[in-house]
């Protein structure tokens, strides 16, 4: 014996108050959805790798000095360089060694800063090494 013959001939109920329900929006109730959002975006990140600063001994610091003094001297010529520094991430240990070459704008004495005529502010703690462009690198 059926146990839906007392309804099967009924007529298919329509709401007085609330509209019909498309099917793309009835099918949307069933579809998967993310638990855990954000996780995999955590997890690239955690996987992410970043460099560790290295530690510079006296002959490398005394080098960056030389050529930052040559560059202060030269500034009117304004020497073409390229300078390789530590750039820290911002969310995690470590960071990235990056290479810029241009023109030197100036050297900020007080703020330990290399300005390029690009306008990017580059920290003199952070230099690894400068390089310039013509015969007057040692």
């Amino acid at each position: 014996m059926n146990g839906y013959n007392d309804i099967i001939d009924l007529p298919h109920h329509v709401s007085k108050k609330h509209p019909h329900m498309s099917m793309h929006d009835r099918a949307a109730q069933f579809s998967p959805f993310a638990a855990l959002t954000g996780h995999g975006a955590a997890i690239e990140e955690t996987a992410r790798l970043t460099d560790e600063a290295a530690e510079l001994d006296e002959s490398r610091k005394e080098a960056i000095n030389e050529k930052l003094m040559f560059i202060s001297e030269s500034a009117e010529s304004s020497p073409e360089a390229t300078i390789v520094f530590f750039v820290p991430d911002g969310r995690k240990f470590g960071g990235e060694y990056v290479s810029v070459t241009g023109k030197v704008k100036k050297i900020d004495a007080y703020k330990h800063d290399i300005v390029m005529t690009d306008g990017r502010i580059i920290p003199i703690e952070n230099i690894y090494d400068i390089r310039f462009e013509h015969s007057c690198d040692e």
